[in-house]
């Protein structure tokens, strides 16, 4: 009786665990969108897709690395949901987030590329009669004024570096990206968020990938090529560069592949 159950346990805890102890450790890439990864599924070896939800995850290898490719969709509730599915389905080392964003640092132009030192969920607070406060992005709410999600800082030092080996060292910068779930095309806002955040660049999913991985205790990296500068002419910009900047950040992530 004890042998059946000590065998009854063994195969609950596998199956409890989704056999992720017995599948190969892969390197997770995730984007917003088709024309962020594009590039990568047509360099990838794909072995498989599984289909979960609406979500098609491809499981091959990248130039020789084991990967999981994966468009979640847009805005942070996709986002998150995308990540916290693919680590819970595989046996993810590390995760890559490629994809576009519109620049905000007067240092930047469009197709530059910013990666995230950290990462901070702007439109994340109090909304009342006089004002919107930004509060902590953790749950309930805190003394302190924001909440900062810092990347992992081997893989921003290879991200930073693979981009200047791909579009040069003046076009690449690293700092703080702002996420919400706003497309911003508003000088009046691009100023606020170089005030209160010191941000690079803003985009929509980048904090849903740095708390789900926190979580689980993956290191991650966002990386943005800005395809507008989020101002009045932001939606214009984005129908002629968006397609070019997520090529350059794919390609990034390739370059960073060779050294994984």
């Amino acid at each position: 009786m004890k042998r059946i159950i000590a065998i009854f346990s063994v195969v609950l805890v596998f199956l409890l665990t989704g056999c992720k102890t017995n599948q190969l450790s892969r390197i997770g890439i995730i984007s917003a969108m088709d024309n962020e990864i594009e590039l990568l599924l047509q360099d990838a070896k794909i072995d498989h897709v599984d289909k979960i939800g609406t979500v098609d995850y491809h499981v091959g290898t990248l130039h020789g690395k084991p990967v999981v490719i994966s468009r979640s969709g847009i805005g942070k509730v996709y986002a998150s949901s995308g990540a916290t599915t693919m680590l819970n389905k595989y046996n993810i080392s590390k995760l890559i987030f490629t994809g576009i964003a519109g620049g905000v640092s007067d240092e930047t132009e469009v197709l530059d590329v910013v990666v995230a030192t950290k990462l901070v969920e702007h439109d994340y607070g109090i909304l009342t009669n006089d004002k919107f406060e930004w509060v902590s992005g953790d749950p309930g709410f805190s003394d302190e004024p924001g909440t900062y999600y810092e990347s992992d800082k081997d893989l921003v030092n290879l991200a930073y570096n693979s981009s200047i080996e791909v579009i040069g060292e003046n076009h690449s910068f690293k700092g703080v990206i702002a996420t919400g779930d706003q497309f911003i095309a508003s000088e009046t806002y691009v100023q606020e968020l170089k005030d209160n955040y010191n941000a690079y660049a803003c985009e929509m999913e980048g904090v849903s990938i740095a708390k789900v991985c926190m979580n689980y205790n993956v290191p991650y990296v966002v990386i943005r090529a800005l395809s507008d500068k989020a101002d009045g002419n932001a939606h214009d910009s984005y129908e002629n560069f968006g397609d070019i900047a997520a090529s350059n950040s794919s390609k990034i992530v390739l370059k960073m592949l060779e050294s994984l």
